[in-house]
Parts: structure tokens; C-alpha cells; sequence
């Protein structure tokens, strides 16, 4: 299926949950967090039978996140019940990594397929202040089991922040030289609400002035899976792989292939359009499988051909953790 811009929509993100285990200073709201009750957020059942019909409608690859997804009870059991949906080819989850050493076997043998996890930073006192929580060790554990498990590919996800971390610019590549891991530098995108601040950016061409600097000159690499908005290079000699995500600088919204779907059961055309289309109250109504194709095809249709954070934009009611990432 193609929106009114003619891209090819087959990847839906589907947050399983808006809680979290961490504080990251860049998603969560300073003045704390109202949670979602339980009867708001879709059920697992409610969620295979929404993956199934889109995936008649052209959805073949699934993310699951959150908030944070391993929080949700009993995952392994929701990826078993996409991995029976035929349409699917591909189950990934974005994760910050906490759980995953304690959950990774079973989400594995449930037919989990790769892994996202964030890593903002190496130093365990600064991860503390830039998450909430002392998790670091934990996260690097997590690490070390995907690879274990042949969660491929490995993906890490930072975004640098001036003044915090982007003194370990060069350090966090240096992942990748002698493991197949594959970082990729995220701009930081103002997610933050009105009033809030999350600290200022650094631009991907700084950072790869930086890398070159260090490293020699950049070699390009094609993505390690799919279709993704990521630019690759890999430093000399590298098992693994560097990538930009550049949603402020170069943003990829003319190749964006994807839909998100809220833990409340909200259809969202783009991560920072505040449009959403609810799916779930219909269903939970009884609502015809024709009517809920019929919804999900005008997500297709109010698709905006851009995101708006290069101008006056604010991101309005919903923060990072209620949206998925």
C-alpha cells in the first residue's frame, strides 16, 4: 500500500506500553509521569488482531516499543503471536536494555528477530544522570547476550547531547571495530513539551568530522537490514558498522515507510504530526474488519509528506514514551 506521496507503507511501530524503567532527560516530561490504566492499553490479543489485518492492507515488518517494552509482562508471548501472523517477515524491538539479559532467550525462541538497544553512553555515573537509573553495566550485558543470541543485526542507539556526551563521540564508534555491531548517531529531535529542554544537538556532520578525524576517512556501507532512514560507513578495518539518522539536518521523510501505532490503540501517521486515528474503541465496539481497513487507510491518506521540526513546531500533549519511539 502507498500513501497520497506514493511511498510504500510495510513497517508499523507498535508500542506495547507507555512505562518505563528509566528517566531519560530527552523523553521523559520533568514534572513526572501520569500512566495509562491497564484497560486503556491494547491488549495483546487486540494487538495481533490489528497486526493481522494491516498486514493485509501491505504491513510486513513489525517493531515493538514502548515507553520501554520488556516492562510489559509477559513479551516473548505477544512475539509469538506475531510470528503466527504469515504477511510478517520481520519482528524487531527497540529496547533500552535492562531486562533484555533476563528476557533475550525467550523473545528469541518466540521468534524475535533484532535488536535495537540504547546507549547514549560508556561512563556509568553520566549514564545515571542521563537516564535516572544506575543501569549501565546491565546494558552491557544486554549487548553481549544479543550478540550471543544472533540477534542480528545489533543496532545501538545514541543521540548526543553538547555539553553531556559528546566528548565520547569517538569512543562509542570504537564498538564497533572488533564486534558486528552497528551504531547509529540519532540527532537529537525537540521532543521535549512546551517549556522543557532536553540541551541542544550535535549535527551528524559534526560527528563525522570528529570520527574522521580520529579514524580516517569513512568508508560507505550498505544498510545491515532492510530499509531503514540511517546513512552507513564503516571505520577502517571495522567489524561493524557507524550510522547517521539525521531527522533535523537531512531529514528522510521523502523515503518514510512506516506507521505507528500508540499503546492505546491510536493510529499515527508521523512521530511528530499530532494527527491520530483511533483504532482500538471501534474495535472494542465490534466495528466491521472493513471499517478498521477503512480507518487505517486514511492514516495512508493524512500521511504529511514532512515533519515540521525544522520550523515552529511543538510537539504538543504526548511525550516520546506515550508516542513509541
Amino acid at each position: 500500500m502507498r500513501d497520497q506521496w506514493q511511498r510504500e507503507i510495510n513497517y508499523l511501530r507498535v508500542s506495547v506500553t507507555d512505562r518505563c524503567n528509566l528517566r531519560c532527560r530527552y523523553c521523559m516530561p520533568e514534572e513526572g509521569v501520569v500512566w495509562k490504566r491497564h484497560e486503556e492499553i491494547m491488549s495483546y490479543e487486540e494487538i495481533a488482531h490489528l497486526v493481522t489485518l494491516f498486514s493485509g492492507a501491505g504491513i510486513r515488518k513489525v517493531r515493538l516499543t514502548g515507553g520501554e517494552p520488556l516492562t510489559r509482562r509477559d513479551l516473548p508471548r505477544l512475539v509469538a503471536m506475531l510470528k503466527e501472523i504469515e504477511a510478517i517477515d520481520d519482528i524487531s524491538l527497540t529496547t533500552n536494555g535492562v531486562l533484555l539479559p533476563q528476557l533475550g532467550r525467550e523473545l528469541k525462541a518466540a521468534g524475535l528477530n533484532r535488536v535495537n538497544i540504547s546507549l547514549d553512553t560508556l561512563r556509568r555515573e553520566k549514564y545515571r544522570q542521563l537516564c535516572g537509573r544506575d543501569e549501565l553495566p546491565r546494558v552491557l550485558a544486554a549487548i553481549d547476550e544479543a550478540l550471543n543470541l544472533e540477534l542480528h543485526p545489533v543496532k545501538l542507539n545514541s543521540v548526543i547531547i553538547a555539553g553531556v556526551n559528546e566528548d565520547e563521540i569517538e569512543d562509542l564508534a570504537a564498538l564497533t571495530l572488533d564486534r558486528p555491531l552497528h551504531l547509529r548517531y540519532i540527532e537529537l529531535m525537540p521532543m521535549k513539551r512546551r517549556g522543557e529542554k532536553a540541551g541542544e544537538g550535535v549535527t551528524s556532520g559534526e560527528i563525522r568530522r570528529r570520527l574522521e578525524e580520529k579514524y580516517g576517512p569513512l568508508i560507505p556501507a550498505g544498510p545491515p537490514h532492510g530499509q531503514g532512514p540511517a546513512k552507513y560507513f564503516r571505520l577502517s578495518g571495522a567489524c561493524g558498522t557507524v550510522g547517521f539518522i539525521e531527522p533535523i539536518s537531512d531529514h528522510f521523510c521523502p523515503s518514510c515507510n512506516r506507521l505507528r501505532l500508540t499503546a492505546d490503540g491510536r493510529l499515527r501517521p508521523c512521530l511528530v504530526a499530532e494527527m491520530e486515528i483511533d483504532v482500538l474503541t471501534p474495535l472494542r465496539q465490534g466495528a466491521r474488519e472493513e471499517e478498521i481497513l477503512a480507518l487505517y487507510h486514511r492514516a495512508l491518506q493524512v500521511k504529511p509528506m514532512s515533519h515540521g521540526m525544522n520550523g515552529k513546531w511543538d510537539p504538543g500533549g504526548r511525550s516520546m514514551h506515550q508516542i513509541g519511539g
